[in-house]
């Protein structure tokens, strides 16, 4: 006798309500490991909330924090949707950054900043979207696992930026391993460009590349629902058999997949190198490229939910950081181990709660 199947809920309730429930889940957990450790969980929440949207400053990290994971989320995000599972961002996000600081340390003592900005954009979604590809061209045409491909692809371009950075591209006379700096050339600070309208705001990390991950999950939306290609690369995730009966290239279709996807990733490199560092530095990716599986998941691979999720994980970030600093019994194991909490509900028990939304949905439509 076949299984029962099962009742999907309905798209708001699956891409809404349900991800609230799992933080929901997760944030009860939370609250009684921290009173075990002593901790009156309402001060900590309290403390986690202030620190993330309690001020100018701290809402512009946040955002700050959510550009990054929203960049990766998406690269997921893509993959995802054509049957790929990207665990790669974390690389291509390293060697996007190298694209776009390596683009300006080319051009920016000959061209102004306002022509090398968009050149070094470009320039990290061709790295980031190049790195991807050599994993896609393994699997389509020498059956390598993707999975195993973009792991592997992450060790070796960590590896390549320690050697450019120490070896090549160090600047003359410095003893840490980054490069000169930018000259004239970065990505404007929201704080000053909202000067400039007339508002008022505290200094932080926030730049226009925010606007650039708005124009992604906007993009991606339109891709994947409303493009011929899209709709293509879905069909390849869901039923690849049906691909290639509709007449599909499926080598094809895997190569523009894990590009658009390493190209996403790639723009990590634009808001932490021209955003903030202003410069090569190692070590910026900071975990973004793995955090962005869990943002996808959390999300169920739409461009919406990804922004809520890279929203909510920006704010654990930077929440996390105030926590850690005003209580010190929470310290910064503690905030990763809230950050994992939510993960694990959102990811691995994701469909834990799915039969009681059910039941109540179910409930409600009768009465």
């Amino acid at each position: 006798m076949s299984a029962a199947p099962r009742r999907a809920l309905p798209p708001w309730a699956e891409i809404g309500l349900l991800p609230l429930v799992n933080v929901a889940l997760a944030l009860i957990t939370v609250g009684i490991i921290v009173m075990a450790i002593g901790v009156d969980p309402l001060r900590a929440l309290n403390l986690l909330v202030v620190g993330a949207l309690g001020s100018s400053e701290a809402i512009g990290y946040t955002l700050y924090y959510a550009t990054n994971f929203a960049f990766t989320g998406l690269a997921v995000a893509v993959a995802f949707h054509a049957g790929l599972f990207n665990i790669g961002g974390e690389g291509q996000a390293y060697i996007g950054g190298l694209g776009a600081g390596l683009c300006v340390l080319a051009l920016d003592r000959f061209l102004p900043g306002v022509i090398v900005v968009p050149l070094a954009i470009l320039a990290a979604a061709a790295f980031g979207a190049a790195w991807a590809a050599v994993p896609a061209w393994l699997q389509a045409h020498r059956g390598s696992h993707i999975v195993i491909t973009t792991i592997m692809f992450n060790f070796v371009a960590a590896a390549l930026m320690v050697y450019l950075m120490v070896n090549v591209l160090i600047a003359p006379g410095s003893m840490t391993p980054q490069s000169r700096g930018f000259e004239g050339t970065r990505m404007p600070a929201m704080h000053e460009v909202l000067a400039a309208l007339g508002i008022t705001v505290a200094q932080s990390a926030l730049n226009l590349s925010i606007l650039l991950a708005i124009v992604c999950c906007v993009g991606v939306w339109a891709f994947l629902w409303h493009t011929p290609w899209g709709y293509a690369l879905r069909t390849m995730g869901h039923n690849p058999d049906a691909a290639t009966y509709a007449g599909n290239d499926l080598k094809k279709l895997t190569m523009i997949a894990m590009c658009l996807s390493g190209a996403l990733a790639g723009f990590v490199g634009v808001n932490e190198i021209l955003g903030v560092h202003q410069r090569l530095v190692l070590d910026f990716t900071a975990g973004y490229g793995f955090a962005g599986i869990a943002v996808s998941l959390m999300g169920r691979n739409h461009p919406l939910g990804i922004a809520l999720a890279a929203l909510l994980f920006g704010a654990l970030q930077q929440g996390g950081a105030e926590l850690a600093f005003e209580i010190p019994a929470m310290t910064r194991e503690m905030v990763v181990v809230i950050q994992g909490l939510v993960i694990l509900f959102s990811g691995a028990l994701a469909n834990l709660p799915r039969p009681w939304l059910q039941a109540l949905l179910a409930r409600v439509r009768r009465a």
